[in-house]
């Protein structure tokens, strides 16, 4: 496993080891199509067995894992998308089902135990960012992911163009840290302080997942619709 942290990813590379040095990407083995129970066999066996692009799968975790890593058009265009728009549906669930429910009931239990109107800040505050969560993935699931499934089976879509989602797409990040803020400035010292932290740790976790889910629709989704568009509606 020697220097696995600071060089970008192989085939050959043990998933055990990649899992061991970068505890983070478990959380993508679910959205990659990938179950636990490899033991010590390679990234390339493992995706063979779970009918999973390697290249696929490599260009995702080293996204997440190096900030500084930008694939190339290049890369993009040579690497296996089919995978593409179910992983971005599968973080969507992922992130509606199970990340903003569990962050939802740390703050409920915040919210029980403070008096007046800040109990209810927090929660109104979280309810607002969650349907807008929550109306940005259904835009993209109703107009982006089928036009892109289209031009991927060959067929020529115009009822979309990814210009319109390069006009419109908005980060979904940047809301967290005014959540964050009011939790640091406005909440009483003598709440709860393991919710709290769980809370802060929780709302850290998810605010840096979307951030490269954001990288990878507009470095990597955006690069590869046009060159489709290009290809087949030109």
């Amino acid at each position: 496993m020697k220097d696995i942290k600071s060089r970008l990813f192989s085939g050959d590379t043990r998933l055990s080891d990649l899992i061991t040095a970068h505890p983070s990407l478990l959380t993508l083995l679910n959205r990659l199509g990938i179950s636990l129970g490899f033991g010590d066999r390679s990234i390339d066996d493992v995706c063979e067995a779970s009918g999973v692009n390697t290249d696929f799968f490599l260009l995702i975790c080293n996204v997440y894992t190096f900030n500084n890593y930008v694939p190339s058009t290049a890369a993009i265009l040579g690497t296996d998308m089919t995978r593409l728009v179910p992983y971005l549906e599968k973080s969507h669930r992922y992130y509606v089902d199970k990340r903003l429910p569990h962050i939802e009931r740390h703050l409920d239990a915040i919210a029980q135990n403070l008096s007046g109107r800040i109990g209810q800040v927090f929660i109104s505050f979280f309810q607002e960012y969650k349907a807008e969560v929550e109306d940005h993935f259904a835009h993209e699931e109703r107009d982006v992911f089928p036009h892109i499934r289209a031009l991927m089976s060959g067929e020529r879509d115009t009822t979309y163009s990814i210009d319109k989602f390069i006009a419109t797409h908005s980060d979904i990040e940047g809301k967290l840290d005014d959540l964050l803020n009011i939790v640091f400035k406005y909440l009483p010292p003598q709440v709860d302080d393991d919710n709290v932290m769980d809370v802060v740790y929780d709302i850290l976790r998810l605010r840096e997942d979307l951030k490269k889910h954001t990288f990878i629709e507009e470095k990597i989704m955006v690069p590869l619709v046009q060159h489709l568009e290009h290809a087949i509606l030109s």
